[in-house]
């Protein structure tokens, strides 16, 4: 009966049996899973490899930190923002965390509008959540340019352990650039729902089905996922 409704309310005709079946699946844009798209399943195996890359840097960072016999860089020193005459700790940092997990709470409602047909509504969050991850780049992108400046490389730094820089630059480089890339194809998204290719089913890029919004649940699986990371490298950079 399952199978009956989901086939009469997408328009995706009856799997074959057998090895066709698996091969028409995983050739065209039907469910490779019960109960899970085809593009969904794909955005959760690549979410699982990229958690296996980023568990493997913050595993070598541990381990560079808890051996060398150099003293570590304190975080509240080189991380702090003068703003007047006082240093203050962690301050650029915090407006980082508070703008990217903002922009969480905006996915999460563009992805809500987009189920209820509500595109201009859910154009407009993905725009919010897609400005808020750019500024968070951009404040980054000054925090690399800071660092530079007082003398921080991948192969030294003035305040303690040469692997400081390596797997500071290493770690939030690439953590950066899934901002950026997410960035980009929030945008991407943002016009197709704003020009209303999933109501009409345009055919394109992202957009193969009338009527199915399932493109910005996956762009928002992609970008909680990049905001969860960076409460990790937060807590593993500048906290300990």
């Amino acid at each position: 009966m399952a199978e009956t409704t989901l086939t009469n309310t997408t328009g995706i005709g009856p799997r074959p049996d057998g090895w066709r079946g698996i091969a028409s699946d995983w050739s065209s844009d039907q469910r490779a899973f019960k109960n899970v798209s085809w593009g969904k399943a794909m955005m959760w195996i690549f979410l699982l490899s990229d958690t296996f890359i980023f568990g493997c840097f913050l595993l070598a960072y541990m381990t560079a930190r808890m051996s060398t016999v150099v003293p570590w860089p304190n975080p509240s020193e080189v991380f702090g923002l003068h703003v007047g005459d006082v240093s203050v700790p962690l301050l650029l940092i915090a407006i980082m965390t508070f703008v990217l997990i903002s922009s969480s709470g905006t996915m999460a409602m563009a992805v809500m509008q987009g189920y209820r047909r509500n595109r201009k509504m859910s154009a407009i969050l993905m725009l919010v959540t897609a400005a808020l991850g750019a500024t968070f780049v951009g404040m980054q992108a000054f925090e690399w340019t800071k660092l530079i400046s007082e003398g921080v490389r991948p192969w030294g730094n003035p305040w303690g352990a040469e692997q400081f820089g390596a797997t500071f630059f290493m770690i939030t480089g690439f953590h950066g650039t899934h901002v950026t890339i997410g960035v980009i194809f929030l945008l991407i998204v943002a016009r197709k729902v704003w020009r209303g290719d999933y109501d009409v089913g345009e055919r394109g890029f992202f957009t193969s089905r009338r009527g199915n919004y399932e493109s910005v649940e996956i762009m928002g699986l992609y970008w909680h996922f990049v905001d969860l990371v960076w409460v990790f490298i937060f807590a593993f950079f500048y906290l300990w």
